[in-house]
């Protein structure tokens, strides 16, 4: 069964397809940073007509490198959501379009069940069941997997997720957007130890996590630096290692704090943040003294595109779990939706 998905949540238009007995057959993606750029966030109404303007070539450009023609697609899927609500609505009224025009169903996808299943498209691929640490610019929470729509929540932050926090401090330090990926690069300068800064929620028990403390302190030392005489280029690289520290750090401890509580031994890391080199290379380390494995997905599907989504739809069709209807085509989207109202 070949599947088309679509991705369209927020700044990134993604499409792929899928077979469910062969895996990913292509995917295509463009991303909208350099159009945000100007404005330091995500627009949403430019971000929507951006989505409009790619969604048609990206498609194309799928099926040509899979040797597909439009007649050979046996289902649509697309996010659904979390996400923008007008960029969401592209992708949704294409692939309801599209299915209606070809007289195929389509599949409705949550964002997060995507990034969570999207390791699986990696080799090796993990077994059920196992610890999900789903890290990205808006959602930060450790999941129980047992298998596909069967999800458990372990801990969630309370306030700013990760990926926030890495992109809210690379702009107090000037850093510019996107502000994780920018951040990460100048800490590779940088000295961690000369700043100290906090670890939230660290020690708290439980599974949960705080990040809004930790963009405070970097502002304290931000301003305390600027009346010091300027925030030169060293003081920001110190700095912006030290950040990225302490949210490894806390990331890091919560995820093997449930392994252990879980006694599972694998531990899934899903999300742009989950791209983060140290992030990668800390949770290896400490996995390997417990006898663990992380598993990550390859680099080029740590952010939102088509492939997470079409996959996802292909492990909901084989689990049974896909209404795959091909009468009616209403739809609509949820920019919010919580991950367990989908749970079986």
């Amino acid at each position: 069964m070949i599947i088309l998905g679509f991705e369209s949540s927020c700044d990134e238009t993604g499409v792929a397809a899928v077979c469910t007995e062969r895996g990913l057959l292509s995917h295509a993606l463009h991303t909208q940073i350099a159009m945000h750029q100007e404005y330091g966030g995500v627009v949403p109404e430019l971000a929507s007509r951006d989505h409009i303007r790619r969604v048609v070539p990206l498609t194309r450009q799928v099926l040509k490198e899979a040797s597909l023609q439009f007649s050979d697609v046996d289902a649509v899927a697309y996010t659904a959501g979390p996400g923008l609500a007008g960029a969401l609505l592209v992708g949704a009224s294409v692939a309801q379009s599209l299915a209606w025009s070809l007289g195929r169903p389509a599949i409705a996808i949550h964002h997060l069940e995507g990034h969570l299943l999207s390791p699986l498209l990696a080799d090796p691929k993990p077994e059920f069941p196992f610890v999900a640490l789903l890290v990205s610019g808006g959602h930060t929470q450790l999941m129980r997997v047992d298998g596909v729509g069967r999800y458990e929540l372990l801990g969630e932050t309370l306030d700013d997720a990760a990926g926030e926090a890495f992109d809210k401090s690379a702009k107090l330090m000037g850093l510019g957007y996107p502000g994780g990926p920018a951040l990460s690069r100048m800490a590779e300068r940088g000295d961690a130890s000369r700043f100290e800064l906090p670890r939230p929620m660290l020690h708290s028990g439980d599974l949960d996590f705080s990040f809004s403390g930790l963009k405070t302190a970097v502002l304290t030392r931000v301003k305390a630096a600027e009346q010091a005489g300027g925030l030169d280029e060293q003081t920001r690289a110190d700095l912006a290692a030290a950040t990225q520290a302490a949210i490894v750090d806390v990331l890091a401890a919560k995820a093997i704090r449930a392994l252990k509580q879980t006694k599972l031994r694998r531990l899934v890391v899903a999300g742009g943040v989950g791209a983060n080199s140290l992030l990668r290379a800390h949770l290896a380390r400490e996995l390997g003294k417990l006898k663990a494995q992380a598993y990550f997905p390859p680099l080029s599907l740590c952010t939102d595109n088509g492939a997470m989504i079409a996959h996802a739809a292909a492990e909901r069709v084989k689990a049974g779990l896909a209404e795959l209807r091909e009468d009616g085509h209403a739809f609509t989207v949820r920019p919010r939706w919580d991950l367990a109202d989908i749970t079986v």
